[in-house]
């Protein structure tokens, strides 16, 4: 059987005669802007069920759209569809352009500093703006905090999906400090170079000599 993937979520009713709000996981607006067939899973369902979509509409400014689908022409029903997804299956996926990618193909990368080689963190969600945003789950920093890094090539110029892991660099500020690598390696020549240098007396001043 097929692998599903979520494309959209149901989070509230709209309006009284059935419609609904959908969040998208999907940056094809024809998955729920064109009528037909589309599969949904209501929460704590163990498979998908086939659903036939009536119109959708972009809900301008919010990031969301607004659908109809057959059979629901009131509020109590639609809002009975709240937390279902809408999925696909993974053999359904539209083909990509160069340099795109499916969102569900970018949650769990690692992420690292394409400058120092660290890892910063890892890629829990892909928001849509004016340019997505990837949401990063930072380590080496109390409470794991997330921020929000701008899915361009200029800040993210290296995405290797089979290595499951991107590169970043971020401008000042984006990323709080300190941020140490998770393993710093050591250089070992300056390391015995260093343990060889002889703590400095505090009455000359190694600084000044020639």
């Amino acid at each position: 059987m097929d692998d599903w993937l979520k494309i959209g979520k149901i989070v509230a009713a709209q309006g009284l005669k059935g419609e609904m709000r959908v969040y998208p996981d999907s940056d094809f607006p024809q998955r729920f802007e064109q009528p037909g067939e589309r599969w949904l899973l209501r929460p704590g369902a163990a498979e998908p069920e086939k659903v036939q979509l009536v119109s959708g509409r972009s809900l301008a400014g919010k990031g969301l759209y607004v659908l109809c689908f057959a059979g629901v022409t009131s509020r109590e029903q639609a809002e009975a569809w709240r937390d279902s997804y809408l999925v696909v299956k993974e053999s359904d996926r539209p083909p990509l352009e160069e340099g795109e990618f499916h969102v569900m193909d970018l949650i769990g990368l690692e992420v690292f500093d394409q400058a120092t080689q660290a890892r910063v963190g890892t890629v829990t969600d892909v928001f849509a703006a004016g340019n997505d945003l990837l949401e990063v789950a930072l380590i080496n920093l109390e409470g794991n905090p997330k921020v929000l890094v701008p899915f361009v090539e200029a800040i993210v110029p290296v995405v290797d999906l089979p290595s499951r892991r991107l590169e970043i660099t971020p401008p000042a500020g984006l990323i709080p400090a300190p941020l140490a690598p998770e393993n710093p390696i050591e250089n070992p020549i300056e390391a015995e170079r260093n343990s060889l240098i002889p703590e400095a007396s505090p009455e000359k001043d190694v600084s000044a000599e020639n």
